[in-house]
C-alpha cells in the first residue's frame, strides 16, 4: 500500500438521509429512505426542485434539480419533504467532530464530504482499508446514515473510488488499479468533465477515461484550454492542484461548500462564510495558530472559479476579527453571479503574533475579547459546536 494514503468520505444522499433520521427520531413510523421521496426547495426561492432523492424516487427517473412538478407527473404518489439547512449543518458538525478522533488532517469539500490525510499513520492503525470499514459502521450506529469511503494515495482518485458502487461501500484506487478500475469507465464520470466537456470529447472520439489518459496533451489543450492538462492530469489519477495537508506545519487550512443550488444573494453568502469562519477561527486557536492572510475562493454556476485575498498588518486568530474583513474582501471581489461554491482560506500561518504596537490600541479590550473567544470554544466543544455561535450567524 502506497506511504502516502487518503480517504474521501461522501455521505450517502446527505439531505434526504439527515431528514430520514431526524423524522425517524421524533417518531416517524417510515424511513423515506424505503418510499417514493424528495427533499423539496422552497416553491418560492427555488422555484420548487428537487433537492435530493430516494433510491426508490430515482427508479422513477426523478433527478436532481428537476421541478417538483415534473416530478410528482413522474411519480404521483411522491412524497416531499422541505429542508432543514440548521439540522443539516448540526448532523454535519457531528460527523466532522467524529471523524477527528482518527486524524486532525480533514479538509472539508462541503457540509456532506470531505478528505482525510492517514499518511504514516502505520502505527496507529495497521489496517487502513479495514479502518475505513470500522468508520462506515460507527457512522451508522451512531448516527444513523451511511457514508462511501474512498482510499488512495491522490484525492482526484480516493473521490473517484467513494463513487463507486453505492451505498455503504469501501473502495480502493491506487495508482497500480487506474487502469484496471477506472480507465474503462465513460469519461463522462470523470471529476470535473461536466456534460458540455463529455459532448466535445465524445465528438473528438474520446469516450473513456483512459482514452482520455492517453491522449496528447497538446492536443487536449489545443480543445480545452488548461482545462484540457487538468482532465488529462486526473483521468492519470494526478491531483497536484488539490494538495493534501503539508506535513509542514503552518501552512493554510480551509474550508469551502458546494451548494444544492446555485446561490446569488449576498446575505445567503455571508451567512455561509460566517459560519466558516467560526470554524476555522476555532481550528486556529486550537492550534495556537494566526493568519496573516485571509481569502475568499468562489466557484461559479460554470465552474470558473477565483480568488481575492488580503494580507493583514497584524495576524490574528479571532473570529470577530477575521469576519469582519470577509465581508469586505466579499464586497470588493464577488462578481454579484449566482455561486456553487465558495469557501474560506486562511494561510501564512505563524505560531507567534507580532503586533505593531499602536497608542491607540485597546489591550486591555482585546485581551478580555480573546479570553472570551477561548471560552465560547471550550464550551461549545464540551456542549457542541451549535450551542454558541457567533452572533453575526443569525443576523444576516
Amino acid at each position: 500500500m502506497d506511504n502516502k494514503v487518503i480517504f474521501h468520505i461522501d455521505i450517502n444522499n446527505a439531505f434526504l438521509s439527515w431528514t430520514a433520521v431526524k423524522l425517524l427520531n421524533e417518531g416517524y413510523e417510515i424511513d423515506i429512505r424505503t418510499i417514493p421521496s424528495i427533499i423539496g426547495g422552497d416553491e418560492e426561492k427555488r422555484h420548487g426542485i428537487v433537492l435530493a432523492k430516494s433510491p426508490v424516487a430515482k427508479k422513477y427517473g426523478i433527478k436532481t434539480a428537476e421541478t417538483i412538478y415534473n416530478a410528482k407527473k413522474k411519480c404521483p404518489k411522491l412524497e416531499m419533504f422541505p429542508p432543514d439547512m440548521e439540522y443539516y449543518h448540526e448532523m454535519s458538525n457531528k460527523f466532522f467532530k467524529h471523524l477527528e478522533k482518527y486524524t486532525p488532517n480533514i479538509e472539508k469539500l462541503s457540509v456532506d464530504e470531505c478528505f482525510m490525510d492517514m499518511s504514516n499513520t502505520s502505527l496507529l492503525y495497521k489496517d487502513l482499508v479495514l479502518l475505513a470499514y470500522q468508520i462506515k459502521e460507527e457512522v451508522y450506529s451512531m448516527y444513523g446514515f451511511t457514508v462511501n469511503i474512498g482510499i488512495s494515495s491522490s484525492k482526484i482518485c480516493a473521490k473517484m473510488a467513494s463513487d463507486m458502487e453505492k451505498p455503504n461501500k469501501v473502495h480502493t484506487l491506487f495508482l497500480n488499479e487506474i487502469e484496471r478500475k477506472m480507465w474503462p469507465l465513460p469519461v463522462g464520470e470523470l471529476y470535473m468533465v461536466g456534460k458540455h466537456a463529455t459532448e466535445k470529447l465524445n465528438q473528438l472520439g474520446i469516450h473513456t477515461i483512459g482514452e482520455l489518459a492517453n491522449t496528447d496533451e497538446s492536443f487536449l489543450i489545443k480543445h480545452f484550454g488548461k482545462h484540457g492538462t487538468t482532465m488529462k492530469n486526473y483521468a492519470n489519477g494526478i491531483s497536484d492542484d488539490l494538495s493534501t495537508y503539508s506535513e509542514e506545519k503552518n501552512k493554510s487550512i480551509s474550508t469551502s461548500e458546494t451548494f444544492s443550488t446555485d446561490i446569488g444573494e449576498k446575505n445567503k453568502l455571508l451567512k455561509i462564510l460566517y459560519r466558516q469562519v467560526d470554524n476555522l477561527g476555532k481550528d486556529l486557536r486550537k492550534q495556537k495558530l494566526y493568519t496573516n492572510t485571509i481569502a475568499i475562493t468562489y466557484k461559479t454556476k460554470d465552474f470558473v472559479a477565483y480568488s481575492k485575498q488580503i494580507t493583514l498588518a497584524t495576524p490574528t486568530n479571532s473570529t470577530e476579527e477575521i469576519s469582519k474583513y470577509i465581508e469586505n474582501i466579499l464586497d470588493q471581489s464577488w462578481n454579484n453571479e449566482p455561486l456553487r461554491n465558495i469557501g474560506v482560506r486562511l494561510s501564512h500561518l505563524t505560531d507567534t503574533r507580532q503586533k505593531q504596537i499602536s497608542i491607540f490600541s485597546n489591550n486591555n479590550q482585546e485581551e478580555k475579547s480573546n479570553a472570551v473567544q477561548e471560552t465560547l470554544d471550550k464550551i461549545n466543544d464540551k456542549y457542541g459546536t451549535s450551542v454558541i455561535r457567533q452572533a453575526n450567524l443569525f443576523t444576516k
